[in-house]
């Protein structure tokens, strides 16, 4: 008996005891059938998402991890050969991610550069890309001044120390745990410094250069440390945009790399003699060598396959790291970025035969150590922040 029919046998008159219990059954039943498709249209829903989210998770993991490494590995394989590319490097770097964003931001409406409309004026980016610049090319000038990758690493893991300085001239404030984990942090950078300082000593008194080799070290050093402090001050400049204009992470990186490139015009010939020295190194196979019998071989110089591989995993790793910044806490972000450092430094050691002293291995743990102690001290400050804007 449908619904309608007993609706109207109540109306008439015409419905028994049984007819009732029948109707209620009958719409129990229909009830628990709901439900059950309703859960059953949950569980796919979460479902799909989880498999979104691991095949997202998987992908940012892809290419911080791929990406990243494989960079490290590229780049220390032209360094260890050409240590003055450093400008070449970077140039082609920017190039591939500015030739990127280019076509992402491509507009036909807007001639002559047919960019789409920025939301950040023009004249906010001049600061930061000179900054950027100076940053890039000093990251990578280094190399010829006995700085090794694992340094390298160590080093630019220790901008926390800036970054603070940096922000008390803003007016900021910091904890004391921020604090405390800023000065294990700087003691490791001090502490790995020092130790690969004496190594690199006592590699240049084994070839009667150990004055030039401490000398130049040195030089690297304050090259490092000037690049931390004015990768310190663009990132505060980056933030205080953020805040005015929104955060357009996309935008800012494709400009940052595209407004730089005319700043390589004064460095051509030594980019161009950079190119030519790379150009003459070994001839390598393009072709896998299980096609090689069906497929023409194809054979480039090393080093220049090695600059592509380059800056193309450059690009990829960057990708992954502001992919990473919007899925993810602050405190994710830095403990994800740390472990890639590990592996960086890992990979560096054990493909290069790169040996560190006791000294700079214990400065590299204080380092990571202290680096995500200042990450999880400024997620518990802004969790209390968001307690005390509830209560």
């Amino acid at each position: 008996m449908s619904a309608e029919t007993i609706a109207v046998r109540r109306k008439t008159g015409f419905i028994d005891e049984e007819d009732e219990k029948r109707e209620k059954l009958t719409l129990k039943s229909s009830d628990v059938d709901g439900q059950q498709s309703i859960k059953r249209e949950h569980v796919k829903v979460v479902s799909a998402l989880a498999q979104v989210a691991s095949a997202q998770w998987l992908l940012i993991l892809g290419l911080i991890f791929g990406g990243c490494c494989s960079n490290v590995f590229a780049l220390e394989a032209i360094v260890r050969e050409h240590p003055t590319a450093g400008n070449l490097i970077t140039l082609i770097q920017f190039l591939f991610v500015a030739l990127e964003g280019y076509i992402h931001f491509f507009s036909l409406s807007r001639p002559p550069l047919f960019i789409a409309k920025p939301h950040v004026p023009f004249r906010r980016y001049a600061v930061g890309v000179t900054l950027f610049f100076l940053v890039s090319v000093l990251n990578n000038f280094v190399w010829k001044y006995h700085i090794s990758i694992p340094v390298h690493i160590i080093f630019r893991s220790g901008g926390a120390l800036f970054s603070i300085i940096v922000g008390f001239i803003a007016g900021k404030s910091f904890s004391k745990g921020q604090i405390i984990s800023v000065v294990v942090l700087t003691s490791g950078v001090i502490c790995a410094t020092l130790f690969d300082a004496k190594d690199v000593k006592e590699k240049g008194e084994k070839t009667g250069n150990s004055n030039t080799s401490t000398q130049e070290f040195a030089i690297g050093i304050f090259i490092l440390f000037l690049a931390q402090v004015l990768s310190a001050v663009m990132s505060q400049i980056n933030e205080n945009t953020y805040k005015k204009y929104g955060s357009y992470w996309r935008e800012n990186l494709f400009y940052m790399h595209f407004l730089t490139i005319p700043l390589f015009l004064p460095a051509k010939d030594s980019i161009i003699e950079e190119f030519r020295s790379l150009s003459h190194s070994n001839l390598v196979p393009l072709t896998p060598s299980a096609f090689a019998s069906f497929i023409p071989q194809f054979y480039a110089p090393q080093q220049l396959v090695y600059l592509f591989l380059n800056a193309v995993t450059q690009y990829l790793c960057v990708r992954g790291v502001n992919n990473l910044a919007g899925n993810a806490t602050a405190v994710t972000v830095t403990i994800v970025l740390n472990v890639r450092k590990c592996v960086s430094l890992l990979l560096s050691i054990y493909l290069f035969g790169n040996k560190l002293p006791f000294g700079t291995c214990v400065g590299a743990a204080l380092v990571f150590g202290g680096a995500a102690w200042y990450s999880i001290e400024i997620s518990r400050l802004r969790e209390s922040a968001k307690r005390m804007k509830s209560t």
